[in-house]
């Protein structure tokens, strides 16, 4: 009979749900048990996101939810770049209508929403053609407390609708369309999986998931 593949513990970086469960989607494999943060003990750790590069936010996290816990990490920093905004709002993309804006706009108003009524204000008057953009992600892998990190990027290429459409996703899913017209937010989970930034930015980093594992198992 051959022997079981041995399974370990990779932290997620972050606190956001949403990314929690795509990530546990994206990576189904044999060698690793995908954890949020609170399963380990992590809770209200703070990381400041000041890097000038998606690269240094993401190494900034899987190195200190690494290190926090004693675990291999992942984390991703992501962004919508804009082209008739000069590639904004770039890395600001998750706090583009600002830091808080639940409190800066109404209490009833989520960051996600407030993001996309200020990025479709900014682009009222930009024609259909000229609305093009793209998601992108870096994913960054990290081993406690060593120095060296692995990354994969992946890129998704659409343009920003006039409107709002679907229930699915989150963030600017329901604003970004693909090129065969439908939004983000209206694919079904292994339909968006498949194509997104997210997902192909680990799909490029899997090589070195694999190779995380094969050493962890020879030091087990």
């Amino acid at each position: 009979m051959p022997q079981r593949a041995r399974r370990h513990r990779l932290v997620i970086a972050t606190s956001n749900p949403h990314k929690i469960d795509e990530f546990r989607q994206i990576i189904d494999d044999d060698h690793w048990d995908l954890v949020a943060p609170e399963e380990v003990g992590i809770r209200d750790l703070e990381v400041v996101e000041d890097g000038e590069t998606y690269h240094e936010n993401a190494a900034k996290k899987a190195r200190a939810y690494a290190n926090a816990c004693g675990l291999p990490a992942l984390a991703d920093d992501s962004g919508l770049e804009v082209d008739a905004l000069d590639g904004q709002p770039g890395i600001y993309s998750a706090r583009y209508a600002g830091v808080d804006s639940t409190g800066a706009t109404s209490p009833a108003m989520s960051q996600d929403v407030a993001n996309r009524r200020k990025l479709l204000q900014a682009l009222r008057d930009v024609p259909r053609d000229q609305r093009g953009a793209r998601f992108r992600a870096i994913v960054a892998i990290a081993f406690p407390y060593g120095p060296n990190l692995r990354y994969g990027q992946g890129t998704v290429e659409g343009r920003i609708a006039e409107d709002e459409r679907g229930a699915s996703g989150f963030g600017y899913d329901p604003i970004f369309e693909l090129p065969d017209g439908r939004r983000m937010a209206e694919l079904s989970r292994d339909e968006k999986n498949a194509i997104s930034h997210r997902g192909r930015a680990v799909r490029n980093a899997q090589w070195a998931l694999d190779a995380l594992a094969t050493a962890l198992n020879r030091t087990d």
